[in-house]
């Protein structure tokens, strides 16, 4: 099968937003690749090491390839993601001297390719990624995620993927009940699990998500603690449930999504949780840390941290009334 990749070089600033209005415009898959320059450092923090090559996108800047079926039109596509990015300042994000072009691939050229790339990846201090397809031994203690995102986000290289790995490391002690909302791969989920979480519920409004996620949690044997459904946000706990499903109050919520899809349902993040417990959230650009910041508090949230990589922000917020106030 043939499909249209559709390249935008942006800021990087703006790449979430873009990759959102691709996906919106029905791309069947989205890749985003920063620039990797001689100055721009490397997060080592965990002994990761890197096997794919400094790249020749400018400093600062993106790529965001979407990939699209046959029978789409790329002309048309091109011209209403120029008037998207035109109108991002609106939202306060800023695409730069974006340029957008178009190519006709083969699916084996993207489906598989990128591949060679994705190696077993150290996020935190004791988790590790790793791709399905590489040979890995690890080290006592060592826990493991075994993944495979196809088309779906999230591989933990990413810095808010990595942000809420880490945060979920701090956050959870054992036993917890958590909702991963926009799950993406699954990463989250099966994270959350590894660390000591009783039983997740992972959410996505994207079938391809759902399909990702599913596959990912059966690769990692944990099909009977993780729960993978379709919804909108939180929407499907509106909906009857499994006797043995994720019921609110639970004891933490987890988002990677974009800032101005979390400030939509704050309120509701706040219904779901019990007295005490926590809401981490990710995918937020600098320029919108504020925005997040007001309507958590607005919303009756303490704001328990903010952790930082790179341009990146994860809130930890709790909701008042634990036992230890």
């Amino acid at each position: 099968m043939r499909w249209f990749e559709i390249t935008v070089l942006a800021a990087e600033q703006s790449q979430e937003m873009v990759a959102h209005y691709m996906n919106e415009l029905g791309a069947g898959g989205v890749s985003i690749e920063e620039s990797w320059t001689e100055d721009k450092p490397r997060d080592t923090s965990f002994g990761q090491w890197y096997d794919k090559p400094l790249n020749n996108i400018k400093a600062g800047y993106a790529e965001i390839k979407g990939y699209f079926p046959e029978g789409t039109d790329p002309t048309q596509l091109i011209e209403q993601l120029t008037l998207l990015l035109r109108g991002l300042p609106e939202f306060g994000y800023d695409a730069g001297e974006y340029t957008i072009s178009s190519a006709e691939v083969n699916e084996d050229e993207w489906a598989e390719a990128w591949k060679k790339y994705f190696k077993p990846l150290q996020v935190t201090e004791q988790l590790t990624i790793k791709p399905t397809w590489e040979a890995y031994e690890p080290r006592e203690g060592e826990l493991i995620i075994e993944l495979d995102p196809g088309m779906a986000f999230g591989t933990g290289t990413h810095p808010t993927t990595a942000l809420c790995l880490r945060t979920l490391e701090g956050a959870i002690h054992g036993g917890e009940t958590v909702i991963d909302v926009g799950t993406g791969s699954g990463i989250l989920s099966i994270g959350a699990i590894r660390l000591g979480a009783k039983q997740v519920l992972a959410l996505d409004l994207d079938p391809i998500a759902v399909s990702s996620a599913t596959e990912n949690v059966k690769l990692n044997g944990l099909q009977d603690v993780i729960e993978v459904r379709q919804s909108d946000l939180l929407g499907v706990l509106s909906q009857p449930a499994t006797a043995d499903s994720v019921q609110p109050p639970v004891d933490l919520v987890v988002a990677n999504i974009l800032a101005e899809i979390i400030l939509l349902f704050i309120t509701d993040v706040m219904d779901v949780l019990k007295p005490g417990g926590i809401y981490i959230a990710s995918g937020i650009y600098k320029n919108k840390e504020e925005d997040v910041a007001s309507a958590l508090l607005a919303a009756g949230f303490e704001i328990i941290d903010r952790v930082r990589q790179e341009d990146w922000i994860a809130f930890v917020a709790g909701k008042p009334g634990g036992s230890d106030e």
